[in-house]
């Protein structure tokens, strides 16, 4: 059962959960931040360890329902322990000025700040915390919230990213960007190179 309050599935959805069926691998554990219907971790759950947070409750009960038993209200990850293989997150990512914000459920799940990345920025600062060592991010972004501003804001935080896939629709593109920590990214390119 739907519900005007929880963001529904669409493009930018049905791209994600490709990019982690792809992605995953059987017996990770896996946070989905922001989890809304909880499409994403019930397409999971046959082969991860699967857990959501939201701040929406209306979006908890729809997950809950969509069978989703694991998951909690939380303002993005506090509260929340880790260590987790995979952290998925499509944000809020439209650019939104105050006098066009409506005072409802749903603008969590689409109210970026002006530029797009206010709850980005909030992430990104968090997200190192719960990762495991190895682990990575999934994160949707739109070229409405400028790509490259996000990869600087993740590289702030000491992450590489790389695009994992992309989608083309009228007037925006939408790309999963696949985020891990620096030191394991070099660690990964010192083993495919071997000793010297």
């Amino acid at each position: 059962m739907s519900d005007w309050q929880v963001y529904p599935p669409d493009d930018d959805t049905f791209l994600l959960l490709g990019a982690a069926l792809a992605l995953v691998a059987p017996g990770e554990r896996v946070l989905e931040v922001g989890c809304g219907s909880g499409f994403i971790l019930a397409g999971l759950a046959s082969r991860a360890e699967v857990t959501g947070t939201d701040i929406n409750p209306h979006a908890l009960r729809q997950s809950r329902q969509a069978g989703v038993a694991d998951v909690v209200r939380a303002d993005l990850l506090c509260g929340i322990r880790g260590p987790f293989d995979t952290v998925i997150f499509n944000p809020p990512y439209l650019p939104t000025r105050p006098d066009e914000r409506v005072n409802d459920w749903l603008e969590y799940a689409l109210d970026g700040g002006e530029d797009g990345t206010a709850v980005i920025r909030r992430f990104a600062a968090q997200v190192g915390r719960v990762l495991a060592p190895g682990g990575r991010i999934l994160l949707l972004v739109s070229s409405l919230s400028d790509p490259s501003r996000v990869r600087d804001i993740f590289s702030a935080q000491g992450f590489s990213c790389s695009v994992f896939s992309e989608y083309r629709m009228e007037g925006e593109t939408l790309s999963v960007l696949v985020i891990s920590p620096v030191e394991e990214v070099r660690r990964e390119t010192g083993r495919q190179q071997g000793p010297s």
